[in-house]
């Protein structure tokens, strides 16, 4: 009896699914989240070589330098240039300045306006029609206005910054504090509670997904819009915006290059500190179907 029981055990522990590797499961996950875009990164920069190298071949060396003549004559000249280090790194404290500051008014202005529209039907169909002007009104046949108006200040700057990046904080926020499900109003309703309560505990927590999405999305234009004010305004200490028409204007194109890649790459970090942010507030209990 003995032996069978000892038998029926090692072939239950042997038929038994292994126990998977932390580590590699964890390292599995890197290379599902990482490689394709890697993949895709690698594939962009040899097109962008080889594109480079047709064109220095039929004498256009200045339309596409190589990749790594950019970072050479930009950061390493070995001519009697000054490197442009000093420059850029000013110009992106400057940009990062402006567009988080812009940012953090859009965050603010946008979750208000969004909460006063959600409070009755009536004050949506007053205000959300100013936000979709704003949104379609040309921010480029504004910026001279407000240059005119306000001057060429830091704040001017800055308001460009949030003319561009209000818009998605006020929608996304609007359709969070909307997108309740009917059985939880009515549960709140059963209760008896006040307004305040209903916006606190049911609708908030509800829209957080989709006020973090929101400002993914300001956060991108927000840097548009630092770099943009910076292109037109043209006057006041010079941020990557001002860089890149310096440069355009002198035919540095190496240069020009370099302050472009670190202007997108100050987007891509501003989206991802503000996604992260967004997956530490909202937690476990909200994930996407992918």
């Amino acid at each position: 009896m003995s032996t069978t029981t000892a038998t029926t055990a090692t072939t239950a522990a042997n038929d038994s699914p292994p126990v998977a590797n932390p580590a590699a499961k964890s390292g599995t996950r890197s290379i599902r989240i990482w490689g394709p875009p890697t993949l895709v990164f690698v594939g962009l920069i040899a097109g962008w070589y080889a594109l480079a190298i047709y064109l220095a071949s039929i004498g256009r060396t200045t339309l596409l330098p190589i990749p790594h003549r950019i970072i050479i004559d930009s950061f390493f000249p070995t001519d009697a240039g000054a490197p442009i280090t000093d420059q850029l790194l000013r110009g992106l404290l400057l940009s990062t300045t402006v567009a988080l500051a812009g940012l953090a008014i859009s965050i603010v202005i946008g979750i208000g306006w969004a909460v006063l529209m959600v409070q009755a039907k009536w004050v949506e169909r007053s205000l959300f029609p100013y936000a979709v002007v704003l949104q379609c009104v040309p921010i480029l046949a504004l910026v001279p206005l407000i240059g005119i108006t306000l001057g060429y200040s830091l704040e001017s700057r800055i308001l460009v910054c949030v003319l561009i990046s209000l818009f998605p904080m006020v929608s996304n926020t609007l359709f969070g504090l909307q997108a309740v499900e009917k059985s939880q109003r009515e549960l709140f309703q059963l209760q008896h509670a006040s307004r305040w309560t209903v916006l606190t505990k049911l609708q908030f927590p509800n829209a957080m997904p989709a006020i973090f999405a929101g400002m993914r999305i300001s956060a991108g234009l927000a840097v548009v819009g630092s770099i943009v004010g910076d292109f037109f305004f043209r006057r006041g200490q010079p941020g990557l915006g001002i860089l890149i028409n310096n440069y355009a204007s002198r035919n540095q194109t190496p240069e020009l290059y370099a302050t472009i890649i670190v202007a997108a790459l100050l987007g891509v970090v501003i989206f991802l500190v503000f996604g992260w942010i967004g997956k530490l507030a909202v937690g476990r209990w909200y994930e996407s179907s992918s």
